[in-house]
């Protein structure tokens, strides 16, 4: 598809360029023979009026006159998701459509400028070209150039910006990797465990083995409901609306946290929670967003640490926070801690059996729901995670705007 709309494309500006090299006035065409018309004896000969040809320089788009004949190939191209470049025989950029323009002015665009003019130079010299650049930003952009002559002597390139469909490859291809691992082994291990009960006949040791295959078997359990869980939210099917307190998605969060706070002697604690307080949308993704900051508070904090929860109105939304004072996550990690999968500290996310998917089901339910999750944390000083949902109806106590809470966005992959 992407071929066929360069093709059209090519094809429209080459036959743009030889409209400009074929004007009146540039190059004497021979005329046709004269054709004998009869007219009518009575009608006087009124000489046509000269039509000058466009300065040079002009706009090579042509004007209709009259009956409406269709679009012009440069409204055309303008619609474009590509950017398109056109180059003459003597090197001078005859036109660039909107998006090409789109990228000038820019760091970005100088340099993808300096490497379309290259491009555009083998073009000119008869030879076909693609390049794939890699600029590392910040924001990482990958664009693919794509030159080649046109049969007028002139060249056309194309600009694609890939950066989104190479960012949806990798996070496809580390998820396969990832799922693979995390199904692959909790499975081997049931394997090993079982081989080792087959041949086992003291019961303590059958008893010790048969624990451990429990619990990997939950580890394979969780690991099935939060992908069932994520695959739903990922789906886009809307959340249902209703009117939800946000008292009951606290206290569904924390009931949910509390078996794994309990055997941590981790103390979970409410804090500042106005009355009143409702937001719109899905009781049962709300409270499985919430509680998966919860858990994740409690699974990185050091055993017989706190955990608060509080929430408060701030503009036109509600901000549930989940405090802890445990690990922390390097800067460096900021910006992946919403992808599947990703752990900052692998060796505790196996001791305490996270699958790794919690913050992208928190990132999506915040999505699907209108809102936002923030993140401020440093190493070794703890983290605070802020999930924004909007409100079912303006509340007595709303902050203005401009005091939410500072901290990385859930940015969507």
């Amino acid at each position: 598809m992407l071929i066929a709309v360069v093709a059209v494309a090519a094809a429209a500006v080459g036959a743009a360029i030889t409209w400009w090299y074929m004007r009146p006035g540039l190059i004497q065409r021979p005329s046709p023979p004269p054709t004998q018309i009869a007219q009518p004896a009575t009608a006087p000969d009124v000489p046509r009026p000269a039509i000058a040809p466009p300065p040079r320089g002009a706009d090579p788009t042509p004007v209709h006159v009259g009956r409406d004949e269709g679009p012009t190939w440069a409204s055309v191209v303008d619609k474009l998701s590509l950017g398109v470049v056109v180059m003459g025989r003597g090197g001078d950029v005859r036109y660039r459509n909107q998006r090409a323009k789109a990228m000038a002015g820019t760091h970005t665009g100088l340099l993808i400028d300096d490497a379309v003019n290259g491009a555009l130079r083998r073009a000119l010299a008869g030879e076909d070209f693609r390049q794939t650049l890699e600029l590392y930003g910040p924001p990482q952009v990958t664009v693919v150039i794509a030159a080649e002559p046109l049969p007028d002597g002139s060249a056309v390139a194309t600009i694609e910006d890939v950066s989104d469909r190479r960012r949806v490859d990798a996070v496809r291809t580390d998820f396969v990797a990832n799922i693979s691992h995390e199904l692959k082994t909790p499975v081997g291990a049931l394997a090993v465990l079982a081989e080792a009960l087959a041949d086992e006949d003291d019961i303590v040791v059958v008893h010790r083995v048969a624990e451990r295959m429990v619990g990997e078997s939950h580890r394979v359990a969780r690991t099935i409901d939060d992908l069932m869980e994520l695959s739903r939210i990922e789906l886009g099917e809307a959340p249902e609306r209703e009117s939800v307190a946000v008292v009951d998605v606290v206290s569904g969060a924390i009931d949910r946290a509390s078996p794994l706070a309990e055997g941590r002697h981790i103390d979970v604690a409410v804090l500042d929670m106005p009355g009143g307080i409702a937001v719109l949308g899905d009781r049962r993704q709300l409270t499985s967003a919430l509680g998966n900051l919860v858990e994740n508070a409690v699974k990185y904090s050091e055993a017989g640490g706190s955990v608060q929860v509080r929430a408060r109105v701030v503009g036109d939304f509600a901000e549930l926070m989940v405090a802890d004072h445990g690990i922390g996550i390097p800067v460096s990690d900021h910006a992946r801690i919403f992808e599947r999968f990703y752990r900052v500290d692998k060796a505790r996310s196996r001791d305490t059996g996270g699958t790794g998917l919690g913050l992208s089901i928190v990132r999506h339910v915040a999505t699907n729901h209108g809102g936002d999750v923030l993140v401020s944390s440093q190493e070794g000083e703890g983290s605070t995670f802020v999930l924004r949902i909007p409100l079912a109806s303006k509340h007595p106590n709303q902050s203005p705007s401009d005091e939410s809470p500072t901290g990385r966005r859930a940015e969507q992959t």
